[in-house]
């Protein structure tokens, strides 16, 4: 370790500065709240008892925002009639659609298809990105299994990756 500090290379240096500063930007434990990301201007509301249904949060990694504003499509699989369009919609201010995708009779077990529209997203936001979009639909596939079970899909995106998996 005291190589490193000891070391007067412009990446050493740049390396210790990141460190000694990263310290001094944390708060000390309990002393500040949490931040609260662009665009979300309340907690989401508890989902405890909540009944089964598909619900979607995006988070714009790129921005380190949510992802207001990002247009989805939910599609079903049908055996012998393929992937089948379901409802489309677009996530509001806290990055959640202002509807679960899918509740009451449409909530029913089976194969899912999920896709976001990256590209028109980030173009609606004059991001300063290559065209064309290195992501530009994506496609993320999923099965519910016990629709007596809600499937809540946490998604962080940018213009180059994303992730996704089921929170609760």
């Amino acid at each position: 370790m005291n190589a490193l500090f000891n070391d007067p290379s412009p990446r050493r240096r740049f390396l210790r500065t990141g460190l000694a500063l990263g310290g001094a930007a944390l708060p000390a434990l309990g002393t500040a709240a949490a931040a609260v990301p662009t665009g979300l201007t309340a907690a989401p509301r508890s989902q405890a008892g909540a009944p089964p249904r598909l619900t979607v949060h995006a988070i714009d990694m790129f921005h380190g925002a949510t992802g207001a504003g990002l247009a989805v499509e939910l599609a079903r699989y049908e055996d012998g009639r393929g992937w089948q369009h379901v409802v489309s919609a677009r996530c509001q201010a806290g990055g959640r659609t202002a509807q679960p995708l899918l509740e009451g009779e449409a909530y029913r077990a089976g194969r899912y298809e999920l896709t976001l529209h990256l590209q028109d997203y980030f173009a609606s936001l004059d991001a300063p990105l290559p065209r064309p979009a290195f992501l530009a639909e994506v496609p993320l596939r999923f099965v519910i299994r016990d629709a007596a079970e809600r499937v809540h899909l946490p998604v962080l995106f940018s213009p180059w990756g994303y992730s996704y998996y089921r929170g609760s």
